[in-house]
């Protein structure tokens, strides 16, 4: 079975590095595909192997739905030579429960589904943590707190188009098309797992918000540091459960009843809020 993962990224090395190594051992960096937004020879560095393709930075007008249309364009090239194609942001990561799964190939290719959707999770860095160092993240982060908005299709079968963290489907389709989310196959969103590395990234995310163009990106990137600070302190405010209740909660709340979007014909996880947090086990701690 071949498996292809691929991202685009912008300046956003940290997370990146955090990306290639994690699906590089899994899949192998030949099977990796980096879209740079923008010549930058960094990127190349940090993902050896890797396929790389330079993406023109010149203008943001509509920026999601342009990164969107050509993550799709790409998509479907590589369907027609790999099995799963697998999709996610630089600062999100792939990974799996290996007391379920003895790899990330292994968990996809027991799947009879067009897609698949992630449990997602923000891994979180807590007042004390040292700053991260050498070695896998989540042998150095393990506050983690369950998320609907990032519980996301992560990998499809065949070329679909991925829209609002979910994917667009035939209208005719949209009341039964599958929605599947295997228990343990999660989406780590690593954004407030490095706060040293955050407020960089949300430095270019509130220039193209702010900047001139039309169809930019919303508040979250407009007022990313007021974001983050929300996020922070509604995390310490959570309810503190056992990884065991906490995961086997969510997923039971997030793996069913998917929101079918009419208006734009998406199928995607609810984007609930789940008032808890946890601990990742340490038996994830050689991923990431």
């Amino acid at each position: 079975m071949k498996i292809a993962a691929m991202t685009m990224v912008y300046r956003h090395y940290w997370a990146l590095s955090r990306w290639y190594a994690h699906h590089a051992a899994q899949l192998g960096a030949e099977n990796l595909f980096v879209l740079s937004h923008g010549p930058d020879p960094e990127i190349g560095r940090i993902c050896p192997g890797a396929r790389i393709s330079v993406v023109p930075r010149d203008g943001f007008d509509y920026f999601d739905r342009m990164r969107a249309e050509l993550m799709d364009r790409v998509h479907a090239d590589l369907a027609r030579d790999y099995d799963w194609v697998l999709r996610s942001d630089a600062d999100e990561l792939v990974c799996f429960d290996p007391e379920i799964w003895p790899s990330l190939p292994a968990a996809l290719e027991a799947q009879r589904v067009p897609v698949v959707t992630a449990l997602g999770f923000d891994l979180v860095e807590q007042p004390g943590d040292a700053a991260l160092g050498a070695g896998t993240v989540f042998s150095q982060r393990r506050a983690v707190g369950f998320s609907g908005h990032y519980s996301k299709a992560v990998a499809a079968r065949r070329a679909i188009p991925f829209h609002l963290h979910g994917v667009r489907v035939a209208r005719r389709r949209l009341a039964g098309f599958p929605f599947h989310m295997p228990r343990g196959l999660y989406l780590a969103h690593l954004k407030y797992a490095n706060t040293e590395t955050l407020g960089r990234g949300n430095a270019i995310r509130m220039a193209v918000a702010r900047g001139p163009g039309v169809g930019l990106p919303g508040a979250g990137w407009a007022e990313a540091d007021a974001d983050a600070d929300a996020f922070y302190r509604r995390f310490a405010e959570k309810e503190d459960l056992s990884w065991e209740e906490a995961e086997a909660h969510a997923w039971r709340t997030l793996s069913i009843k998917p929101k079918r979007n009419e208006r734009f014909s998406v199928v995607k996880t609810r984007a609930l809020k789940l008032p808890y947090r946890t601990s990742l086990p340490a038996r994830f701690s050689w991923q990431g």
